[in-house]
């Protein structure tokens, strides 16, 4: 069982300046959050551990921070440093950006960098011959680069790895891939420390062990005590008795939602599929044309370029709507964006609250999300996501065990590299 923060606070001796970093908020008239300074002590006394705190609070800073403080004072600028592990693309690319405002302000010479299936093969030997400071990537080209022959000088100097919206992955053999990959490292490195950013589910304990393995006892759980207020609101179907018991895309409400698409500045519209999410897009269109040039489409099958534009025109308050799938579920920092729309079952309670945290996407401000059933039985299920959120009950995210399909991919993937030793491994 790791320790919490309150209980581990006297064992911790951070001998690293963070005032660098106190000058920087305090310039910009952000507040330090309690969970963020304590995250700060934690890492800077080598202590490794797991950061819980709600969407839109402040995480990313909460662990890039310290990362910069200790280059800055130890003088530790060549090679890679940092491995930050995201379930998605678009997360990695908000990252890059507050990585690089981060290091800006503290007058540090790093490169940041992301790493993916979007990466050119021109970029990644770039990388390999001469690697940034942080890598931000994904499970899976971690793997990769495992795979290559003579990787161990790539990441020699590595102090740190970050796995980011770790409740997403503990569930999936993506979470296995991660746990591997991490036992990698900590062969290698014996001092690396290792972190990760979590929501809360229903089972953070066992969340806990399996990122940190046989020294979950020594990492040290930080809990943000944060409140993000969610408003619920259910978008009833205007004859009930008409609407249809099961199936369907929900398209009949679509002009319920319209009037909810203008009353915000911006919103996204959640779908579950990628069919469903082009079908309401165009739906869309045909209903309203003054959304034509306001709004767009994003999901996993688009290419690179159309998803980053339309990722910075969110950013940027340029577009009105985005019908969208789970490729914009995490972590991106869409701020201009100011409600949700959840178009038929979420399939889950964290789900449900992780999409709603798109919205209101920064301390202090209210998440405001409605849903939209696609049949009458889904809005007995919208009265019980607010009942669940209300009391905060959560389902847990059960780890794979024996994924033994995994494994072998592992070891085929050392293999290839330069070989293993049974003992080892095991």
């Amino acid at each position: 069982m790791a320790l919490y923060y309150d209980q581990a606070i006297y064992q911790l001796n951070p001998s690293i300046d963070i005032s660098p970093a106190t000058q920087w908020f305090d310039a910009n008239g952000w507040k330090i959050f309690d969970f963020q300074q304590q995250t700060w002590e934690a890492y800077l006394s080598s202590k490794s551990g797991l950061v819980n705190a709600p969407t839109g609070s402040g995480k990313t800073y909460s662990l890039i921070i310290p990362v910069l403080l200790e280059a800055l004072q130890k003088n530790e600028h060549k090679g890679l440093q940092l491995i930050w592990i995201t379930p998605i693309r678009a997360l990695a690319k908000e990252i890059c950006i507050s990585s690089e405002r981060a290091i800006a302000a503290l007058g540090l010479d790093w490169r940041v960098e992301i790493r993916s299936g979007d990466t050119t093969t021109t970029q990644r030997k770039k990388q390999w011959s001469h690697p940034p400071q942080i890598l931000i990537t994904t499970p899976e080209s971690i793997h990769v680069m495992l795979a290559t022959k003579d990787n161990q000088p790539f990441f020699k100097g590595l102090k740190a790895v970050v796995v980011d919206e770790w409740h997403e992955l503990v569930g999936s053999k993506r979470g296995v891939q991660t746990e591997l990959l991490l036992a990698r490292f900590k062969f290698l490195f014996p001092a690396l420390r290792v972190w990760g950013i979590s929501a809360t589910i229903g089972n953070m304990e066992e969340a806990i062990d399996v990122l940190h393995g046989a020294k979950s006892s020594e990492a040290i759980c930080i809990k943000a005590n944060i409140q993000k207020k969610i408003e619920v609101t259910s978008v009833i179907p205007l004859s009930v008795e008409k609407y249809p018991w099961a199936g369907h895309l929900g398209i009949r409400m679509l002009h319920q939602v319209l009037p909810i698409i203008h009353q915000y500045k911006s919103t996204l519209i959640f779908t579950n599929t990628r069919a469903q999410c082009e079908i309401w897009y165009q739906q869309l269109l045909e209903a309203d044309m003054e959304l034509a040039g306001q709004i767009a489409m994003h999901h996993g099958s688009i290419s690179k370029d159309l998803r980053e534009w339309v990722e910075d025109a969110l950013y940027d308050g340029r577009l009105k709507a985005v019908v969208c799938t789970s490729s914009l579920d995490l972590g991106v920092d869409f701020r201009p964006v100011e409600a949700i729309v959840q178009i038929g079952s979420p399939k889950g309670v964290a789900r449900f609250i992780q999409r709603a945290g798109r919205s209101g996407h920064q301390p202090g401000a209210d998440s405001h999300i409605y849903f939209v059933p696609t049949h009458s039985l889904e809005l007995i299920e919208a009265a019980a996501l607010r009942t669940s959120i209300e009391n905060q009950e959560l389902e847990e995210r059960i780890p794979y065990l024996r994924s033994f399909d995994v494994l072998i991919q592992y070891l085929m993937t050392l293999a290839v590299a330069e070989g293993f030793r049974p003992e080892q491994v095991f």
